[in-house]
């Protein structure tokens, strides 16, 4: 006779026909990698034998082929169908040998002592990389007592014909009286008295492969899987698990307004947060590092991509893994493709949520309270609504993007919309309120971690790049980014490192405040301003330490996505208008007329009235490099005017443990200044390298305001002036054996000026990730033809720079 019952620690991975995908998982983790270090709560299942013995012991069979016959291709009659067989299914009497079998499992694993257990469904065709039955069966939590656990898994069997489940695996083309299920049985974990979440072993929107992304909320899992909870939000550097103290690029508190905690006998209940709870993280760092470490160790044994759930027992302070399935969204995107999105024009931004993937979808509103109003749908419009479950799944294949009021990246709406490769935007908080049915929008996901939703149908572009195509060079190509939400988006192209990376954005988008209004928080005279200073550093003893937190892990997550290439991060380059309008900023900022030309970049970080803010910067760079251990981050001084001001800028970079060539460090500086070309000699004997500002090089040898509608057209990088100035500049740094690079938008803008700048034996040229593809040929183009390139595509090529020494201006050794 067939085996009814089997511990989880007898299964393992090859026993998915018997057990279910989930539980051969969670046998094959507590058999296999339980040496490792990795704990999972022990337990058994009923097998597939004993889901069968209960269907025939009941005559359910023919029963249920019969409702199954009678489902319209349409599934207009799904609800009535999936009520009758649910019905026979939970009107039947347990066999008494199978009952038997299932109350002497559940008493060895109590012991003397009633054991609380957790109760999950498991179908045979479970988790395999084609099919995620994942969310469309039931589970039962804080069940108690051998007639609750017997009645726990009948109502599990009966789960596997929820109206979801009967749907996906009519889309899936399974046979339903060829697919058992199989009931695991585990000890609870007291989640409830701490955290859960969701753990993936890659970048769930990228398909980064590199870090580990791990969500946690107060209280019981589900709230975080079914979108209920904006949860916490870490991301971890894998590579550098075993080397670096910290690799945490990302530690983001999310909103955890409620928890799930235990009611009676098997269910569970809402309940909100206190303020308290919301203003912590969920887990400390070591927690989130054990937690990825865990992740490493499942993808390894695994083999790919992996999905996993945790749990920490408030009781003990033990951290579980409750389940693990392999990843089935980016694991089987096609390998060597990049399909870029591209936003063009669009109408008013209405909305801001969190993007869900990276495409962009356009259509007419249709809001929808409840998965009941399936009727109400039309294929291609935008689904909204306050958040979904597996119920919604045949209305969410059929939207064009999906917008949600409340849920996170791991929620139901994040996790079928990657699923389904739809652009999803969820945690809007009023997209019920403020969209309205028929309203055209467009959902834009095409712009980082930040999704919008726009008015009317916007226009946009969809490029497909084969990997294979893209020609290699010898000039590095490398990118520009600014937002560190964006930088995995762009993992798989083939560039040589980050040639800018600017802080500005990071500090504007994402920090949001003065750096001195954190310094000298008392001062401050707005009690408004402190306020909202005192919610943005909630959770941070020191608010000082927010603005140093944010600023190191937005800074490593773009070197993350480049590692171990060089990423150039130019310090704060600000201007004092720009600062001013920074929360707090006001106090601190002189007006100036002419804040372009003032005080700004190097003049400010040695001063002293910014230099504390200066040292925030310094730290960041340091908890980059050394604590989350991301040592190919490069410095980048901005706006140095003289020689002088480099060696007191230098003097305070070592100040703050900043040693130019300790560990490595590299210190360039941008070359957007006359000074900076006329005096290349003296600059390269103080830096490792320049980086060409054409934008401001060009305002500075033009003499034009670079903003100015008036005078556009005639600001031109590839004027005459302008690149004669940068010829002798690369002449100069070559003589000096210094690295060159351009990090302004002209080789990104004008492709001929890129090839210009080949022939003129620049090493790097940066550009927009955009038009990375585009610049990247014509380099190719330029390495392999043979004479002069016309920068400007009409004018006559710029005169090579001269000796050095004999450019340089006349000083008081030559006059008389």
């Amino acid at each position: 006779m067939a085996e009814l019952v089997v511990a989880l620690a007898e299964v393992g991975r090859q026993d998915g026909a018997r057990v279910g995908g989930k539980n051969a998982s969670l046998g094959e983790m507590i058999g296999r990698l339980a040496g490792a270090g990795i704990r999972v709560p022990d337990g058994f299942a009923t097998t597939a034998a004993a889901y069968w013995r209960y269907v025939e012991a009941n005559d359910l069979r023919e029963r249920i082929g019969e409702a199954i016959g009678a489902l319209a291709p349409d599934l207009s009659n799904l609800a009535e169908i999936g009520g009758r067989i649910r019905a026979a299914i939970l009107g039947g009497q347990m066999p008494p040998d199978l009952a038997e079998a299932i109350s002497a499992a559940y008493r060895r694993l109590g012991g003397e002592q009633a054991a609380s257990v957790a109760t999950r469904s498991s179908a045979t065709a479970e988790d395999l990389p084609e099919a995620s039955f994942a969310g469309q069966l039931e589970s039962f939590l804080n069940v108690t007592g051998e007639a609750a656990v017997l009645d726990a898994c009948r109502r599990c069997y009966a789960s596997l014909f929820t109206d979801r489940a009967i749907s996906y695996r009519e889309n899936h083309g399974f046979d339903h009286l060829q697919v058992a299920l199989s009931v695991g049985v585990q000890r609870m974990v007291r989640a409830d008295l701490a955290g859960s979440g969701v753990m993936f072993s890659i970048d769930t929107e990228t398909g980064f492969p590199r870090t580990a992304l791990i969500t946690a909320a107060w209280g019981l899992g589900e709230a975080v899987v079914q979108g209920m909870v904006e949860p916490d939000e870490y991301q971890v550097f894998k590579p550098l698990l075993d080397s670096a103290p910290r690799p945490i690029v990302e530690r983001t508190r999310g909103g955890k307004a409620c928890k799930m905690i235990y009611a009676e006998q098997g269910a569970t209940r809402l309940v909100e947060t206190e303020p308290t709870e919301r203003a912590r993280f969920v887990l400390a760092d070591e927690e989130v590092l054990q937690l990825a470490r865990w992740a490493c160790l499942i993808e390894r044994h695994y083999g790919q991509p992996m999905d996993m759930e945790w749990a920490k027992d408030g009781e003990s302070g033990e951290l579980f893994i409750v389940q693990a399935r392999p990843e089935t969204v980016q694991s089987r995107r096609a390998a060597g493709e990049l399909r870029s999105y591209r936003l063009g024009r669009a109408g008013e931004r209405l909305l801001t949520g969190l993007a869900i993937g990276d495409a962009i979808g356009a259509g007419p509103v249709c809001r929808l309270e409840s998965a009941a109003e399936i009727e109400r749908f039309r294929d291609g419009a935008v689904l909204v609504t306050g958040m979904t479950d597996p119920d919604w799944v045949p209305i969410m294949k059929r939207a064009a993007a999906i917008v949600t009021d409340h849920g996170g990246r791991t929620s139901h709406a994040a996790i079928v919309s990657r699923e389904l490769g739809l652009p999803a935007i969820v945690g809007t908080g009023e997209a019920t309120a403020r969209l309205q049915d028929g309203q055209e929008v467009t959902a834009c996901c095409a712009e980082g971690d930040e999704g919008h939703v726009y008015a009317g149908i916007a226009e946009f572009e969809v490029e497909r790049i084969e990997l294979a195509q893209i020609p290699r060079t010898r000039t590095r190509t490398m990118v520009n980014l600014a937002n560190p939400a964006a930088a995995f988006r762009w993992w798989q192209l083939p560039a040589d490192g980050v040639g800018l990376a600017r802080m500005e954005f990071i500090i504007s988008n994402h920090i949001k405040v003065h750096p001195m209004a954190l310094v000298r928080y008392e001062a401050i005279e707005d009690a408004a301003v402190r306020g909202q200073i005192d919610a943005l550093t909630a959770g941070y003893d020191d608010r000082r330490d927010y603005f140093v937190d944010t600023l190191a892990r937005g800074i490593a997550r773009i070197a993350a996505a480049y590692w171990p290439r060089p990423v150039i991060v130019r310090m704060s380059d600000f201007k004092t208008n720009e600062y001013a309008a920074l929360l707090g900023g006001a106090q601190f900022e002189p007006h100036e007329e002419n804040p372009m030309l003032g005080w700004r970049g190097a003049s400010r970080y040695y001063d002293a009235d910014y230099r504390e803010g200066f040292g925030l910067e310094c730290r960041a760079i340091r908890q980059a490099r050394e604590e989350i251990g991301l040592d190919n981050i490069v410095m980048m001084i901005p706006f140095c005017r003289t020689p002088e001001e480099a060696d007191r800028v230098l003097e305070t970079l070592a100040g703050h443990g900043l040693v130019r060539g300790k560990a490595g460090l590299a210190v360039y500086v941008m070359a957007e200044l006359p000074a900076n070309v006329f005096l290349a000699g003296e600059f390269a004997r103080r830096f490792d390298g320049f980086s060409i500002g054409s934008n401001d090089l060009t305002q500075l040898v033009l003499g034009i305001d670079r903003d100015s509608g008036r005078l556009g057209r005639a600001f031109d990088e590839r004027h005459p002036a302008v690149t004669t100035a940068i010829a002798a500049l690369l002449t100069r740094a070559q003589l000096a054996g210094v690295h060159t690079g351009i990090c302004g938008q002209a080789p990104s803008d004008h492709p001929e000026f890129a090839r210009w700048l080949v022939r003129q034996g620049i090493d790097s040229i940066s550009v927009s990730p955009d038009s990375f593809l585009r610049v990247k040929r014509h380099i190719a183009e330029a390495e392999q033809e043979p004479g002069p390139v016309d920068p400007a595509g009409e004018a006559p090529a710029a005169p090579a720079a001269s000796d050095p020494a004999q450019d340089r201006c006349p000083g008081p050794a030559d006059a008389g």
